[in-house]
């Protein structure tokens, strides 16, 4: 068995799923700042994320749905799932975005399985609060050992993908650590760089 683990926003998905819901409600430009600094490693992830999802308070919960079906994905990215799937790996994505891109990108992009955060809706619309599973700096790397442990997956058959530091706890549990189109951060602790938004490149090093 073989694990390969990507990174969502800015890795399988070209862009920030966030920025994206905060352009429908004016608050672009607010809310790309927090997310820079936090992919950097200036900001802590869970004050960010939840900094940033209050901004968003009001946002119909159709809008969020409408983006999230028209994102654009990654250069390469389903031929490379497709790629590592026929060669045993399984592939999953951790987010510490939205289950609300990540599912539905999952059935178009072919990964197996999806660990993400909830925007919690009332009323047909967003309260700005959220939960989930990936709230936390730690929690990519909390979620990739516990993956390896029930999958039966060595840290050698796993492989790690990612762009900014909130990735880095994942990087510990991985011998082939991508970063891909990455922050400086996450680029110190890689030992395979591509910086090119072609995720082929990556079959390239496996």
């Amino acid at each position: 068995m073989k694990l390969c683990v990507f990174d969502f926003d800015s890795t399988l998905m070209d862009g920030e799923t966030i920025d994206f819901f905060a352009k429908k409600i004016g608050v672009e430009d607010e809310v790309s700042k927090i997310t820079k600094l936090a992919m950097q490693g200036e900001l802590d992830f869970f004050e960010s994320l939840t900094t940033r999802v209050k901004l968003l308070e009001g946002l119909d919960e159709k809008e969020v749905n409408d983006v999230c079906k028209n994102l654009p994905y990654m250069y390469g990215a389903k031929e490379t799932i497709i790629k590592l799937k026929s060669k045993g790996y399984k592939v999953v994505v951790l987010s510490g975005g939205f289950r609300n891109a990540t599912s539905y990108a999952k059935d178009i992009l072919g990964y197996d399985i999806d660990f993400s955060n909830v925007l919690h809706v009332k009323h047909g619309k967003l309260t700005g609060l959220v939960g989930g599973e990936m709230m936390f700096n730690f929690s990519k790397g909390d979620m990739i050992q516990r993956l390896q442990q029930f999958l039966g997956v060595s840290r050698a058959n796993t492989v790690v993908v990612g762009d900014g530091a909130n990735d880095l706890s994942m990087f510990a549990h991985a011998n082939l650590r991508v970063a891909f189109c990455a922050k400086e951060v996450l680029k110190q602790q890689a030992n395979a760089i591509i910086d090119v938004k072609d995720m082929r490149k990556l079959l390239e090093l496996i």
